[in-house]
């Protein structure tokens, strides 16, 4: 009779501690998401640098110090385009809004859907370079041999650490289209997918 209730007592004990384990893994899980998106804030992961709006962006220009941003993009395998930026650097003083266009030409005879993917280096640069306005924020659609001029609007803060002297931003663009992206040679980007490492082989690049 005491060895049952003993097995009865040990069972709840059992129950109540899985119980908890459930739980905890449950709000482990809930809290990846942003634990991830405050991770690719912090080293620049997936470009996730931080939309603003250019009047929360607006602060004091430090005309005392030049950092140099440059800029480079590559279209991936799967994506018929040309694309490139338009400017190669150029020097910003912190706090000043900035802009510059990037370069897109569809090569292929048919409408295609790309999705850019920035990223910023160094890493540590990443949460004091704020994307006002940018091309990687939609998807972008190109009738066949359409040209498009892409503006990126941003400010890079005094925050920025001083050791830090050189800025690069970087995009990669995707076919999103499986199929598409399949006829040349390539694969899609997909949608809710880890962008920062999913990175197919580059086949074409901006010069």
């Amino acid at each position: 009779m005491k060895a049952n209730q003993d097995r009865k007592q040990a069972n709840r004990r059992l129950a109540v501690k899985l119980a908890v384990v459930t739980v905890v893994m449950f709000g482990f899980g809930f809290a990846l998401s942003p634990m991830y998106d405050l991770m690719c804030q912090a080293f620049g992961l997936n470009g996730k640098t931080g939309r603003v709006e250019e009047q929360a962006a607006a602060q004091p220009v430090d005309m005392t110090r030049t950092i140099i941003v440059e800029f480079t993009g590559l279209a991936t395998s799967g994506l018929p385009w040309e694309f490139k930026p338009m400017v190669k650097k150029i020097e910003v003083h912190p706090g000043k809004t900035m802009e510059v266009n990037y370069l897109v030409r569809n090569l292929a005879p048919e409408e295609i859907t790309g999705q850019a993917v920035p990223s910023v280096a160094p890493g540590v640069s990443a949460m004091h370079f704020k994307k006002i306005e940018c091309f990687c924020f939609t998807q972008q659609t190109l009738k066949p041999g359409e040209t498009r001029e892409m503006p990126v609007r941003f400010v890079v803060d005094a925050g920025l650490n001083k050791d830090v002297h050189t800025i690069t931003l970087s995009y990669s663009f995707f076919n999103i289209n499986k199929l598409s992206a399949k006829k040349y040679g390539g694969e899609a980007l997909a949608q809710g997918e880890d962008h920062a490492h999913h990175m197919p082989p580059v086949t074409a690049s901006g010069g």
